[in-house]
This record gives structure tokens, sequence and C-alpha cells, in this order.
């Protein structure tokens, strides 16, 4: 079995590139690429060092080429054949051609998104994302976000590069009838989970040192919630996560319960915003007579959008979201 020092070791050797190279480049796990060379021969023309892999660019747009019919629906197998069939069979090595025909160069350059989605000017990790999402290639997909937020943090992973795919596979959706609903919610679960997975537990300082989240009765779109949970406690901040259409009742035993400083309430539509329960819990008081305390309602999503809140704070971006947590945490 091949290690991953034999594909990433002494990647300047061979003139070619790396399996690990070739899969951050495709936006797909260097196991990915291991599995089509050894089920559908999509391997280099060629090896360097023994076992060593080096891919030439001819090599590399066979791989993009597989990407592009596959994330277009293709069965896999049958996505290999044509992608051997349109390679190139005079590319020698890594050298191309002295006047490569337009009509083969062509094709390659339009599908280096791989995706079939119209992503627009977005992080490279977008392309990789949308590809791995739409081949439900989860080992890839994992991986890809779980960079994602190593790399840039919450924050910017959910706004630059999660949620445009996720907004770029909705719109692909919504086009398509239902043909590619289950991209969709395959890419969810996903982000949910490498969202919890991102997250860790924090205790609380303090008893009222507490964020409580939760989406308002008939409210079911939980992901939102889930990473300004995670992003909470990316900066230490401990959170109470009650999820989706928490009963109006449950919510007042919870906040009575846990005396939290901040309560985030989410609504995606206007119909589900509740302001009488918003400002009923804003209104809470608890704690002895001279020390009574309230948490602060921040009222979350678009579902809010209208005439403001008197008291009640309205953070309209993640980053603004959690920086209103910060402030009325005690300190």
């Amino acid at each position: 079995m091949e290690t991953g020092t034999n594909d990433d070791g002494d990647a300047g050797r061979g003139g070619g590139l790396t399996t690990g190279e070739v899969a951050r480049r495709l936006g797909v796990a260097p196991t990915t690429v291991r599995t089509w060379d050894r089920r559908y021969g999509l391997g280099p023309d060629a090896h360097t060092g023994g076992r060593h892999r080096r891919w030439t660019p001819a090599d590399v747009a066979r791989l993009e080429r597989m990407c592009a019919l596959t994330a277009n629906g293709l069965p896999p197998a049958e996505a290999a054949r044509l992608a051997r069939e349109e390679a190139p069979e005079d590319t020698e090595g890594s050298r191309p051609r002295a006047d490569p025909p337009v009509r083969r160069a062509e094709p390659r350059r339009s599908s280096r998104a791989g995706s079939g989605l119209r992503l627009g000017d977005v992080r490279q990790e977008c392309k990789g994302i949308a590809r791995a999402a739409l081949r439900l290639d989860a080992p890839a997909l994992d991986a890809l976000l779980a960079d994602a937020i190593e790399e840039h943090g919450m924050i910017t992973a959910w706004t630059e590069v999660i949620m445009p795919t996720l907004q770029a596979v909705g719109r692909k959706w919504e086009s398509s009838g239902d043909r590619y609903v289950e991209v969709e919610h395959f890419l969810s679960w996903h982000v949910s989970g490498a969202l919890r997975r991102g997250a860790r537990p924090v205790a609380a300082g303090r008893p009222d040192g507490v964020a409580v989240l939760a989406c308002v009765p008939g409210e079911s779109h939980t992901l939102p919630l889930e990473v300004l949970a995670a992003a909470l406690s990316e900066r230490g901040i401990p959170v109470r996560m009650f999820g989706g259409a928490l009963p109006a009742e449950s919510l007042v035993a919870a906040v009575r319960r846990i005396g939290p400083a901040v309560v985030g309430l989410w609504a995606q539509a206007r119909s589900t915003a509740s302001r009488p329960l918003a400002q009923h819990v804003a209104a809470m008081e608890w704690g002895v007579r001279g020390a009574r305390r309230r948490p602060v309602v921040l009222p979350l999503g678009p579902g809010w959008a209208g005439a403001p809140m008197p008291g009640l704070p309205r953070p309209t971006s993640l980053a603004e979201a959690v920086a209103a947590v910060e402030q009325y945490m005690p300190g």
C-alpha cells in the first residue's frame, strides 16, 4: 500500500505533481485519486523514483475531465471511460505539443470548477467542496470542510467558503427541479457534522456566563445557529444549543433554569418570527431582590427584518452575532 511519503515526498523531483498536489488542485481527497487509478486506470502514465507518482499535465487533464463528468451526473465507470478516450494521445510526459488543438484544450479550461454550479468569484475551496458534494464523495467533503475551518476559522470559513457553496447548490436545485435535492441534503448534513466536530465544549466560568441558542417555534432551519454555536465555542464562550422549533413554554423553562446572559432566537421566515415571544423572554428576571438579572435577547435571521424592537439588538451577520454575544457576556 502506498503511503503519504511515497505520494508527497520530494515534490520537486520527477517533473510532475504528486498525488497530494493533484488532489488539492482538483478539490478531492488523495484516496479518491488513488481509487480512480486503481479502479478505472486513470493513474499517471509513468512513475518516477520507483513507486513515487508524478502526474503530468495530460494525467491531470484526464482527472479534471473525470471530475466534470461525474459532477454532471455520469456514473464513475462511464466518466472514466470518456476521460480516457478524450485524453490527448500525443502528449509526451509533461511536455505539451507545440500547437495544441483548441478543440481539446477549451473543455478542460472550462471544467476546472468541475461543479456545474454558478459559483462566481469565490475562494478556490468552494470549487473543491462543490465537486465533492456533487459526486457525493463523503470522505473528500469531510476533509475539505475540516481544512477550511482549520485554516480560516469558523467565521471566515462559513461566510467565504461554506455559505457561498450552499447558496450555489440551492440555486442549482431550484433551477433543476428535484434533480439536485440529494446534493443539497448531503452537503448540509456534512456541513453540520463539520461544525460540530470543529466546536468544543466550554464550561461556564460563572453561572450567568452562558449563551442560549434556539429556533423559534415552527422554525426548523438550524444550520445558521449551529455555525454560531461553533464560532462561540471557538472563542471560549459556553453555549446551550436547543436546535429547531423549540416550543415557547420549553424555551421559557430553559431560560429560567439556565439564567443565561444572552438568548439568540433564530427565525428564517417572518411567519415564524414571534415578537411577543422575544419580548417576553427579554422581560424575564431571576436572582435575589436588589440583584435581579435579565437576558439580552438577540433576534437572529431574516425573519426578524422590519421594525426594530427597542432593547433587542439585531445582528445581521455571523460576525456581528459573535461580537454581540461577546459584548454581553459577563466579565
